[in-house]
């Protein structure tokens, strides 16, 4: 299981995120006070601005106090680690090679 951050400590699996949005429009501010209604609001600010919200496949929406597009990197980066190719696909050897 691979972990991001999202922000003051806080990690979330990478399989389970579904949406990493910004909560400024209006349908978003809903969906946060739907599960929040719900009880599936899971609010990871450390008491700071909201600046983006997870939507899980679990069905909950976390909130996050780091911008949208720094979780994307980090997303981005742990993705490119995951799928990155062996040391010797890399360099363009055979396995015996090694």
């Amino acid at each position: 299981m691979k972990l991001v951050n999202i922000g003051y400590g806080n990690l979330v699996s990478q399989t389970r995120i579904v949406a990493v949005i910004n909560p400024d429009s209006a349908p978003v501010r809903r969906l946060v006070q739907d599960a929040r209604d719900t009880a599936r609001l899971v609010d990871a600010t450390a008491g700071r601005r909201t600046r983006s919200v997870l939507v899980m496949d679990t069905g909950q929406v976390l909130l996050s106090a780091v911008q949208p597009e720094t979780i994307a990197g980090r997303l981005e980066s742990t993705a490119r680690n995951v799928f990155s190719l062996p040391e010797w696909e890399e360099k363009g050897k055979d396995m015996e090679d090694v």
